[in-house]
């Protein structure tokens, strides 16, 4: 009996309301009741019942749905909707429905190896969802029945991008390093924009360990591979799961870069002279090669790909340029098709943790500083320059500048001499670059510490106005001698040292308020005392606002207490509650000082320790030949 079109629409609301209300049993009863059966195409994209069943997870419901199919009619069951996909390619999208899967196939084995209109089977439908059991099971099932060149079909799709490059960008490591391990032909497949596996991982910045401090002891704790653990902690099993795909996904990155060698086809790092280093002469000399250069290059609409090492720097992937380095130390020479090497990218994109890793390698930076770019840009030039993406971490303009000022500093301790006359293929030196770009921040950075100042400015000498009246104004009154009445309790004492506390800082953050609005704001101030200051201020304003509390808290002690515990802990609290909200607004800033501080002085001790186990390890008799003498005094700066 064939269905009038009104008759199916109808059909088909009831069918799909059913559906999504989970109403299983009204779901069979009206696919008995059509000829079609759970074979019926439900949806405007002619998916049947049963793969609406399957996508909803619904694995009770497709097992009996199945079981009303005929075994007469099996090769129905390879009916595929408008995007190709077969009910076997709806198992791929989840976990839970491995049974109905093994059913399908038991079936219709023919499924198995049916693409969609991507050109992807099922099994590559699995590993594009990230779904790991059903991956399990039809990579086994596969294994089982095809081998040697019928694997293609299964590993790559129409377009060249294979199973490896889709489980990547799933994020799923574990299904990943699978594919890897047992298709280790895959590794160095390009897709149709020539990204290996590598360069996809590469990109996508994979996180091989979690950020958190907490997180990373707890995940020294957790045993990834053992299952008994959930039974004993449930909630052990999200960090669990985060601990397994960093394992996996630092295993995943091992594995692919002992194969990839792509650093090895590099541009010249020669051809980049030209450059001059002062503005007499021909000084369109170096622009007029630059531009020749660019005309003799056929003009193609094409951008190739970097190797790894530059990609995962650009994406802040440090572990992967750590692993790289590790395994292949000479890559660390390879320049991009622009001519800048890993040390130009690092700091053009502000990658300050590559660039601890660099300075480590002591001989490779002695390699990589006196570089050029084509532009004949030197290190230096990178500091004034900043990609887009960066602009979009928003920070106010003094800590954005005095960020910039500390690399610039940090940059040319690690350039030659030479760099800081190099001019670019513009005639212009990395400082004079450096200030024209940050000219405007500087603008905006002074008209921030300037207003921040007079409006804190204003507060602190109010809260001076308030501590210096209430010191005559003490709690409980003097007596007829003039002493305060309440002068031997010790709440007294504390309401005494808090005012003046907060009398004495707030005038001394004044003073520095001022300080700052009559600076001169030049560059230099930003990176060595200006934002200090400011900081410093700060502290002083929140201290003056806290004593000031403590104050206001001692004195209502004082007066007003009932000598009941649960009184002034309530008065306790009301008293400080403001003064924690204004210290957490301003938490963050001070985290961010804090790591800075630290990271400088774990530097600086280091350095130090290295220097005094080079002079005990490698010390050697002085020698009496004057040049000697001078190359051994002075070999330890090079340490």
């Amino acid at each position: 009996m064939t269905l009038t079109k009104e008759q199916d629409l109808k059909l088909n609301s009831s069918l799909y309301e059913a559906m999504m209300n989970e109403d299983d049993a009204k779901v069979i009863k009206k696919c008995q009741e059509i000829p079609k059966g759970p074979l019926h195409t439900l949806t405007i994209h002619e998916d049947t019942v049963i793969h609406m069943a399957i996508y909803q997870k619904k694995k009770d419901l497709a097992l009996k749905l199945l079981d009303m199919v005929s075994t007469c009619d099996n090769h129905k069951l390879t009916w595929q909707n408008s995007g190709g996909n077969t009910i076997l390619h709806e198992t791929a999208t989840n976990n839970s429905t491995v049974e109905v899967a093994v059913e399908i196939l038991r079936r219709a084995p023919m499924l198995l190896n049916m693409t969609n209109k991507e050109g992807e089977t099922a099994l590559f439908y699995a590993a594009r969802h990230g779904k790991t059991n059903i991956y399990k099971f039809l990579h086994d099932a596969v294994g089982r029945t095809f081998d040697g060149p019928d694997m293609k079909i299964f590993l790559n799709r129409d377009d060249g991008f294979t199973i490896l490059h889709i489980a990547i960008l799933s994020r799923n490591y574990w299904i990943a390093h699978d594919i890897a391990i047992n298709h280790a032909e895959l590794i160095g497949e390009k897709d149709e924009d020539d990204m290996t596996p590598l360069q996809l991982l590469s990109t996508i910045k994979p996180e091989f360990s979690p950020k958190s401090l907490f997180k990373r002891i707890i995940f020294k704790m957790i045993d990834a591979d053992d299952v008994d653990i959930l039974h004993h902690a449930f909630f052990f099993k999200k960090w669990k799961k985060e601990k397994h795909a960093c394992d996996s996904a630092m295993k995943l990155a091992v594995l692919l870069i002992k194969a990839d060698t792509s650093w090895e086809t590099t541009e010249s790092w020669t051809d980049n002279r030209g450059s001059s280093f002062h503005e007499y002469g021909k000084v369109m000399s170096s622009t007029a090669k630059l531009e020749q250069k660019i005309t003799t290059i056929p003009e193609i609409n094409y951008h190739k790909p970097e190797t790894p090492l530059l990609l995962a720097t650009k994406n802040d992937s440090t572990e992967i340029v750590e692993e790289i380095l590790k395994l292949y130390p000479q890559a660390v020479e390879h320049v991009d098709n622009e001519g800048r090497n890993i040390l130009h990218l690092s700091i053009l994109y502000r990658r300050y943790k590559i660039i601890d890793v660099l300075e480590g390698m002591k001989y490779p930076l002695d390699r990589l500083r006196g570089r050029l770019d084509k532009k004949y840009n030197t290190l230096l030039h990178m500091v004034a320059q900043k990609v887009d993406e960066l602009k979009e971490d928003v920070k106010h303009p003094a800590l954005e500048l005095k960020e910039d000022q500390l690399l610039y500093q940090r940059v040319k301790k690690l350039c030659t001499a030479l760099d800081t006359s190099t001019r670019n293929s513009d005639q212009k030196i990395a400082y004079e670059v450096f200030t024209e770009r940050n000219d405007p921040i500087r603008t905006q950075a002074k008209d921030w510490m300037c207003e921040n100042a007079k409006n804190c400015s204003i507060v602190a000498v109010l809260i001076a106005t308030v501590a210096f009246t209430s010191a005559y104004t003490v709690p409980g009154g003097p007596n007829e001698e003039g002493y305060p009445v309440l002068g031997n309790k010790p709440m007294f004492l504390l309401f005494t040292l808090a005012d003046a506390i907060s009398l004495s800082t707030a005038l001394t953050s004044v003073i520095i308020f001022l300080n700052i609005v009559t600076s001169p704001f030049r560059f230099k101030d930003f990176a060595s005392s200006l934002f200090e200051k400011q900081v410093t201020a700060f502290v002083l304003l929140i201290i003056s606002v806290a004593m000031m509390m403590v104050a206001f808290a001692a004195t209502l002690v004082l007066t007003i207490t009932n000598q009941e515990t649960w009184s002034d802990m309530t008065l306790y609290g009301a008293s400080f509650f403001p003064v924690i909200v204004f210290v957490f607004s301003y938490l963050s800033e001070y985290q961010k000082i804090i790591k800075d501080l630290y990271r400088k002085l774990k530097k600086m001790i280091m350095e130090n320790i290295a220097v005094i186990f080079h002079k005990i390890w490698d010390y050697k008799p002085q020698s009496t030949h004057p040049m000697d003498r001078t190359v051994s005094s002075t070999s330890h700066l090079f340490v």
